[in-house]
């Protein structure tokens, strides 16, 4: 690509006069694929709470921080995973294999707040090590966390959580003793648009970064 090609045509929309379901619709629809946080979380009474959220990444690694934005319900009170974690409280983001994905969609059915979508929909469970959270046994990777931090704007609520443990499948490990993931092991999948539709990890490709002068001479620049 170079600065003569030409600019193909566009649509510019004000994005802050567009209302709530419509910055949802359209937003949701550009910024793909995104990963998907199956949150598991403990209730006052025990119970295990598991909902997916797809607006979740990892934020960095110094510490490593991951975030995600629980929503609220229709009558406008904040989702069980919210009231669960608060200051300082523990959760695990589980990631979404293929072959989890029929029961992560399951649990974001919108179930009484008594009633644990782990247990409803028989989603199997390990204990946690770092946090007292369950994780989800199945799930090729899964990330113990913390709230550090819950940042408002309006009525989006990001919650930053410091991530104190990782489980990960042992087929996943292409040599643990070096760090060495086989990523492609996971088979996560990811959310595309705001409803029904995900896509695979699957087709991937590579491109090594380049020094500066590598860079240079690919665009046959010399030294001065």
């Amino acid at each position: 690509m170079t600065p003569e090609a030409p600019v193909p045509a566009s649509e510019h929309f004000d994005v802050a006069a567009l209302s709530a379901p419509q910055r949802y619709k359209l937003l949701t629809a550009v910024v793909v694929p995104r990963p998907i946080a199956w949150v598991s979380t403990l209730g006052p009474g025990g119970e295990v709470n598991l909902a997916p959220y797809s607006f979740f990444g990892l934020m960095g690694t110094d510490p490593a921080v991951v975030a995600f934005a629980p929503g609220n319900r229709p009558d406008g009170t904040p989702k069980d995973t919210a009231l669960h974690i608060g200051p300082g409280g523990e959760f695990t983001v589980n990631l979404v294999s293929a072959a989890l994905a029929g029961a992560m969609n399951e649990t974001a059915t919108d179930f009484p707040r008594e009633r644990g979508e782990a247990r409803a929909v028989g989603v199997a469970l390990a204990p946690g090590v770092r946090v007292a959270v369950p994780r989800v046994a199945l799930s090729p990777a899964a990330l113990e966390c913390r709230e550090v931090q819950t940042v408002t704007v309006g009525r989006t609520r990001v919650i930053l959580g410091e991530v104190l443990g990782l489980h990960l499948r042992a087929d996943a490990l292409a040599d643990a003793a070096r760090l060495h993931v086989e990523t492609a092991a996971l088979d996560l999948v990811g959310r595309l648009g705001g409803r029904g539709t995900y896509t695979y990890t699957r087709d991937t490709f590579d491109l090594e970064r380049m020094t500066y002068a590598e860079w240079r001479a690919g665009r046959g620049e010399t030294e001065d």
